[in-house]
């Protein structure tokens, strides 16, 4: 008996058990990564493989048993989908919305004191610490920022409604 090379096998069965596959699944892209995920097992067992009486019914077999598979985990995926409620969560409100457009206007220092101290609940001295400066430095960021901050979101709350963004 002959040695198959596996190389020669590849080129010669790819393409119609890619075209098997396709009329299966309905998708080539799917066909040509599942002929693709069969070959590469059998070419991690090819000494084993290549003495079978059909070696491609055995590259078949495993291609067909991956489809199967993957069926079984997407339609366990979907089953898990439907039994999940739909939350609808709102927007932000305009106060926010209004919030985040100030806070991106600071300069980014300022603007990291002040979501650390305000939102991340940290202390002058951990932010200090987490920023390499000294805490007279994160305290100045900090009156900056919410100095700016009190001017932007005034500014923005005395524009007339119809002329705000």
């Amino acid at each position: 008996m002959t040695e198959i090379d596996f190389d020669d096998f590849y080129h010669a069965h790819f393409r119609v058990l890619t075209v098997q596959l396709c009329a299966y699944t309905g998708d080539l892209a799917q066909a040509q990564d599942l002929a693709q995920e069969a070959f590469c097992r059998a070419y991690a067992r090819w000494s084993k493989v290549v003495q079978y009486d059909d070696p491609v019914a055995w590259v078949r077999r495993v291609a067909w048993n991956l489809a199967a598979s993957r069926w079984r985990r997407l339609r366990t995926a979907r089953a898990y989908l439907r039994r999940q409620r739909e939350e609808h969560v709102p927007g932000p409100g305009p106060d926010r919305v209004m919030l985040t457009a100030a806070l991106a206007k600071l300069p980014e220092n300022q603007r990291r004191a002040v979501v650390m101290h305000h939102l991340a609940d940290m202390t002058v001295a951990e932010i200090a610490r987490q920023e390499g400066v000294a805490e007279g430095t994160v305290k100045s960021w900090l009156h900056r920022g919410r100095t700016t901050l009190a001017t932007l979101l005034r500014e923005r709350n005395e524009q007339p409604e119809e002329s705000r963004d």
